[in-house]
């Protein structure tokens, strides 16, 4: 029987080997009614598939070895952040895999990567989302497919993949008839997990288009505006790489991935580039929101130079006269004139108002 926590004990592996045998596991109702009694997230999770159909879930080491040994199963192991001494036992114990690709497994890198081991081929892609500061998240995610093995490793949780499993353990998910079909749709949910951070740089590229064209001086958008760039290009240099991954895998360059599976690598590989097409809509939109609102602000910073010059402009005249009979002479006709101060005001105010007038039809202010 199985345990209340979904395992088995090193007891019932006998009984186990027999049930795979007769293709008989555990129901699916108790599959289901294990997986929502969990509150915690397992480090690793393990599901084995049986003519497309889930037929158990978190198996112990020991029954993962014969799960293994059956060719007539499909196994997925699914880890997360695990302990060096699972990693150890997982990829170089159960299924020994090359050193080189257990060392850029365990190494973080910000390509994306194939490559062919005859009998399992080794991939590197890429998750992204927006954590709860709307920061960009991206989160490497690598798989080991083999013919009949699907083992995926990452330190964080994806949710595309956590997405997945549930789908699994319900029963509403494609049927794994193939190791290739189950990486088809870990790798589709990653693609789908592109889509809402699409849509939020693209309702933020929105905003900042309608406050760019609208005006005004409420907000700065120039901090916006390049933290919104500089997201959309962090973006697109990990999306753009993975359509190359995805593009060998829908040619049909390795014999892991059977002929029928091509169409739905190819239907992936379409929907990168529409995400990227969408990106690049955006990058040009942005770029054009920018230009509008640095145009806008230089505009913006010339009509008050041009009201300010023309003030400038507009006391000219009590400057030049008050500079010229400012001076210390005494020979000076016109100051006799019993009414001089009066001329002087009128001078003075008539040269500002002309030279106002000048100005307005000059439309500087």
């Amino acid at each position: 029987m199985r345990s209340k926590t979904g395992f088995f004990t090193r007891g019932d592996l006998t009984t186990e080997k027999n049930r795979i045998e007769r293709g008989c596991w555990a129901e699916r109702k108790t599959l289901d009614e294990s997986h929502e009694s969990s509150e915690n997230i397992e480090v690793i999770e393990s599901f084995v598939f049986s003519e497309g159909r889930l037929v158990s879930h978190n198996l112990e080491l020991e029954a993962l070895r014969l799960a293994r040994a059956d060719k007539g199963l499909i196994l997925w192991i699914d880890m997360t952040a695990p302990t060096p001494e699972e990693t150890k036992e997982v990829l170089e114990s159960l299924f020994e895999f090359h050193p080189l690709a257990i060392e850029d497994c365990l190494t973080l890198s910000e390509l994306p990567k194939i490559e062919d081991y005859d009998d399992y081929l080794y991939m590197i892609m890429h998750s992204v989302g927006l954590n709860a500061e709307k920061t960009l998240k991206i989160s490497e995610l690598n798989l080991f497919l083999g013919k009949e093995f699907l083992v995926t490793y990452h330190l964080e949780k994806i949710a595309g993949v956590s997405l997945l499993q549930e789908r699994l353990i319900k029963g509403t998910a494609l049927q794994a008839r193939g190791a290739d079909r189950l990486a088809h749709q870990v790798l589709d949910h990653v693609v789908d997990s592109y889509l809402p951070v699409v849509e939020a740089l693209t309702g933020e590229m929105e905003d900042v288009e309608d406050k760019a064209l609208a005006g005004g001086r409420s907000e700065d958008l120039s901090n916006r505006i390049l933290k919104a760039r500089r997201r959309l290009s962090i973006l697109r240099q990990t999306l753009r790489p993975q359509r190359e991954v995805i593009s060998r895998l829908s040619r049909g360059e390795s014999k892991l991935v059977r002929a029928l599976m091509l169409p739905y690598f190819r239907d992936v590989q379409d929907a990168l580039t529409r995400v990227d097409e969408r990106l690049q809509g955006c990058n040009d939109r942005m770029m054009v929101a920018f230009d509008v609102y640095t145009n806008r602000s230089a505009h913006e910073a010339n009509e008050g130079i041009k009201v300010l010059t023309a003030l400038t402009a507009v006391t000219i005249p009590p400057v030049v006269l008050g500079s010229w009979y400012g001076m210390n002479i005494r020979a000076m006709p016109e100051l006799d004139h019993p009414h001089a101060y009066l001329i002087l005001i009128g001078v003075t105010l008539a040269l500002m108002i002309g030279t106002g007038v000048w100005l307005k039809s000059k439309r500087w202010f």
